[in-house]
């Protein structure tokens, strides 16, 4: 089922979708001082062109023991430079394909998809696009972690 909503969501805009987040992962890759965007980029392009099966999740979740303060007020910032700089379009262009996927009755699953995207392209840096199994797992032991 995931590949057959990955085929209708690459078909009814997935396509433009995906081509605009590589396009930003080649401007990040241009200029030097947005370098650290480059990865962030590169993983909601993954997102972008294959949404179901995949999610993107904050590296924080996946490494709990591997947090940084340090590393979170740099991630802050490189999210706040995304924001002003590319965030803002790349939000609008999922939030205006998800509207005209979902005025097709058979569109509407893939619209969902690009809406969930577009709050991801606010705010990037710091996921990793993960299988939908491996988050859950992550999730899981975060969880038993905790409540130990």
């Amino acid at each position: 089922m995931r590949t057959v909503l990955n085929v209708l969501n690459f078909v009814l805009g997935g396509f433009l979708t995906t081509l605009s987040w590589l396009l930003a992962t080649l401007v990040s890759i241009i200029f030097i001082f947005t370098l650290p965007l480059t990865r962030s980029c590169w993983e909601i392009t993954k997102l972008s062109f294959v949404p179901y099966g995949n999610e993107a999740v904050h590296v924080d979740e996946l490494n709990p023991q591997g947090r940084s303060a340090i590393m979170n007020t740099g991630g802050t910032l490189l999210n706040i430079f995304w924001l002003v700089f590319f965030g803002w379009w790349l939000c609008v262009m999922h939030i205006l394909t998800g509207i005209a996927q979902c005025i097709t009755i058979i569109g509407i699953p893939v619209g969902i998809a690009n809406f969930k995207i577009a709050a991801i392209a606010l705010w990037p840096v710091g996921r990793r696009v993960v299988s939908v199994e491996t988050a859950q797992a992550a999730r899981t032991a975060n969880a038993q972690r905790r409540f130990q």
